[in-house]
């Protein structure tokens, strides 16, 4: 599947209120979401049929337009059923579904006031973001070129889709040197989060420390694995993590709706091992969103 074009496939996409053939879905080459960024997205997996926390992702979706100023027309229960209505056109039981707004072309220039906001919707099956056999022994990481920028110089808390430009050179940077993904420090030198996904390190107190997201996206998932940690009794603790922090860590593991959780076992010159507590987030996270341990979905919550 991965092959295939995404402009060349079967299926429908919700598109403006209506099912639209997915080959029809198409914008014109002087939207303004093209040259100026104007574009907010979410990503969310399907399990046994069902979409994990899909209200979470519609609110987050409603909130991100308007921190760009714009407001998607749709209520987020409306978004919420048409994102079910777009998974059921197409059959899928387990996979993604992916939400994105937008302005129109009705204006190109900086100044955007009077564009059109669109909305589409697109879900399509995909497996695990990563390989099986990396997740097993932990992916490898190298720290980024680039880093997180500050609150006060983009819009750090929405999932817009200007912020990922310097996620795909990032991982394109290291993925030249056979690297799975990259980390990503903020514009201070703490340690963020990889170019798509929330990072947990347990330390030598046993304990999960993670960055504080000031910065970067407050996972949808990243919430859920603390919540599920904190319900196993392990301490959580939200901080300020330097990379000199690395050698202390003796788990290190991924979050996000396509990662979910997984593993690392390398970042630049340190190494880590799954454990115990990684494992077992792991299966309560599968156990949450409605996984058999033999990966295959079942009924989701």
């Amino acid at each position: 599947m991965a092959s295939i074009p995404f402009d060349d496939r079967d299926g429908l996409i919700w598109y403006d209120g209506e099912l639209v053939d997915w080959r029809d879905a198409k914008i014109h080459v002087l939207s303004h979401a093209l040259h100026y960024a104007s574009c907010v997205f979410e990503g969310e997996r399907a399990y046994g049929g069902s979409i994990f926390k899909l209200t979470e992702h519609s609110q987050r979706l409603v909130d991100s337009a308007k921190t760009l100023d714009f407001e998607i027309p749709y209520s987020v229960a409306e978004i919420d059923a048409a994102c079910i209505q777009a998974l059921e056109a197409n059959g899928i039981v387990d996979g993604y579904v992916r939400p994105v707004a937008w302005r129109g072309s009705e204006m190109m220039a900086v100044s955007a006031h009077d564009t059109k906001i669109h909305l589409a919707i697109a879900t399509w099956p995909w497996p695990s973001y990563f390989s099986p056999e990396a997740r097993l022994k932990g992916i490898r990481l190298k720290t980024a070129p680039w880093k997180r920028p500050s609150p006060e110089s983009a819009p750090v808390h929405a999932k817009a889709a200007g912020l990922y430009m310097i996620c795909t050179l990032s991982k394109h940077a290291v993925e030249n040197e056979g690297y799975d993904d990259a980390l990503m420090l903020d514009w201070r030198g703490q340690i963020a989060e990889s170019t798509g996904a929330n990072i947990f390190l347990v330390m030598g107190d046993g304990k999960l420390h993670t960055p504080t997201p000031d910065c970067f996206l407050d996972g949808i998932t990243r919430r859920t694995v603390i919540d599920l940690a904190r319900k196993r009794g392990i301490e959580v603790i939200e901080r300020k993590i330097m990379p000199e922090e690395l050698s202390k860590a003796t788990e290190v593991f991924l979050t996000g709706t396509a990662a979910e959780v997984t593993p690392v076992g390398e970042i630049d010159e340190h190494r880590f091992t799954p454990g115990d507590i990684t494992l077992a987030l792991i299966e309560d996270y599968e156990k949450a969103v409605g996984k058999n341990t033999s990966g295959a979905a079942s009924a989701a919550e």
